[in-house]
């Protein structure tokens, strides 16, 4: 598991609106268009867009837009569906841009 120790919330980066907690950080290890990204379990705060059909890196997945639901800033997207058997383990998961967020200790 990736992350710091202690209370880490991780918030947006526009208007510092809590995102995610450190405990539900999964992997720092994905790259997207703006660089970094990281893979968390869970997020709050967030509005889902409409899901759509994605090629990704790693294959072709169901997704949805994910943006704060404080100011409207695009954040990432959630994994809806993985059609490789071997991505499965991303559904349900939310990737927030690492550009996007800031990390506060609590």
């Amino acid at each position: 598991m990736g992350g710091s120790t202690g209370n880490t919330l991780y918030g947006c980066s526009n208007c510092q609106n809590p995102l995610a907690h450190n405990e539900d950080l999964l992997s720092k290890d994905f790259v997207v268009n703006s660089g970094q990204a990281y893979m968390f379990a869970h997020a709050m705060n967030i509005t889902l867009g409409h899901e759509e059909d994605k090629q990704l890196l790693t294959g072709l997945y169901t997704i949805c837009f994910i943006s704060c639901n404080n100011c409207g800033q695009e954040l990432g997207w959630k994994y809806i569906r993985a059609y490789d058997a071997t991505q499965k383990f991303k559904e349900g998961k939310f990737i927030l841009e690492k550009a996007k967020i800031v990390e506060e200790s609590c």
